[in-house]
């Protein structure tokens, strides 16, 4: 009499059962690793943004005194003009030995170019602005060619600008 012994593995039904679980944990996983992702990334421009601005301010507090922001409900910018990158360079690291700040960000984290806009008069309240355009790269509401509305905006829309300006956030990711 002759015995067989079974062979060891898995069968075709096992392998389609454990790809199909982990396909559905991945479908779960995914979308919520990407919102993730894009927050992280709303976050880091927000920091981003108020280290360049607290640097920039300490600079237009050198330079020219005092600059306050109002509470209105909208930030004009009717005198602001925009400011290069190597203008702002120049302005927050005049020398080697003497900064504001020693790494400026060019980009936000989505690597949109961030804008930066000055006010033309020292003595208005209005003096300083920059912008980041998120992941669509499209300045909708930093363009300087229209008031910006100020408050935050749904956290999840990823396509929103951030803007800080004298000292505070202006539009932001409402992040609960």
């Amino acid at each position: 009499m002759l015995i067989r012994k079974r062979q060891q593995g898995f069968s075709i039904i096992e392998l389609v059962l454990v790809v199909a679980i982990i396909g559905i944990i991945a479908s779960i996983l995914i979308p919520n690793l990407i919102d993730a992702l894009h927050k992280a990334k709303q976050r880091r421009t927000m920091a981003e943004l108020r280290l360049v601005g607290t640097a920039w301010m300490s600079w237009l507090t050198d330079q020219a005194g005092a600059a306050s922001a109002g509470a209105n409900q909208t930030y004009a910018v009717d005198n602001h003009r925009e400011v290069s990158y190597a203008e702002l360079f120049g302005y927050l690291h005049p020398s080697d030995t003497f900064f504001y700040m020693q790494g400026i960000p060019e980009y936000d984290a989505w690597g949109s170019s961030l804008t930066f806009y000055m006010n033309e008069d020292p003595r208005t309240d209005n003096q300083l602005l920059l912008c980041a355009a998120a992941r669509d790269n499209i300045p909708e509401t930093c363009d300087g060619s229209t008031d910006i509305p100020i408050g935050p905006f749904l956290a999840t829309d990823f396509d929103q600008d951030i803007i800080w300006a004298d000292g505070f956030l202006l539009r932001w990711p409402d992040i609960k």
